[in-house]
């Protein structure tokens, strides 16, 4: 679920923000690291990017001939979220359907559970939507639930996983 990674990124910075004095440059590049980062939200390989946890290395500054901006190579290490095939993670429910629910899983938007992968839960229609068990046990917006990651799939276009759920297994469904 959660990745701790060491990266490796280049940080331009424009000349006229540059300073003589060492640790404005250091500073210069955090900042743009951070702007970076939070701006990229999520790699087929490394999942969603949560957070930035040290600066390794800034290497060498370089200027681009092209631009005048100063590339930095800089390290750091980060931490990612990823889901994985055959993973029991928890979900909150966003939207109820009569096929199945969507669920939010930490950064990953676009978890579906179909009704055909939740054993004994009926769809019921009565003021919002749900899903029962003969126990009463409900699944419906705002609902958490632990379920296994049936399959995962990359959106290169939207930057962002798919993923499809199931309830089938032990300690499986609302909490």
């Amino acid at each position: 679920m959660f990745i701790k990674v060491k990266l490796p990124w280049n940080v331009m910075i424009p000349a006229e923000a540059m300073d003589p004095n060492g640790l404005m440059i250091q500073r210069a590049v955090l900042i743009r690291l951070l702007d970076a980062f939070a701006s990229k939200k999520a790699t087929k390989d490394l999942g969603y990017f949560i957070a930035l946890k040290n600066l390794e290395e800034i290497g060498e500054g370089r200027i681009r001939e092209t631009t005048g901006e100063i590339v930095f190579p800089v390290v750091f290490s980060g931490i990612t979220f990823k889901m994985f095939k055959g993973e029991i993670v928890h979900g909150v429910v966003r939207q109820v359907h009569k096929s199945g629910v969507f669920l939010r899983c930490g950064p990953c938007e676009n978890v579906y559970l179909s009704q055909y992968k939740m054993p004994g839960y009926d769809y019921v229609v009565e003021g919002n939507p749900l899903f029962m068990n003969q126990n009463m046990s409900r699944i419906q917006i705002g609902s958490r639930v632990r379920f296994i990651v049936l399959d995962i799939q990359w959106k290169e276009a939207e930057k962002e996983f798919i993923a499809l759920a199931s309830l089938e297994g032990n300690n499986l469904g609302p909490f």
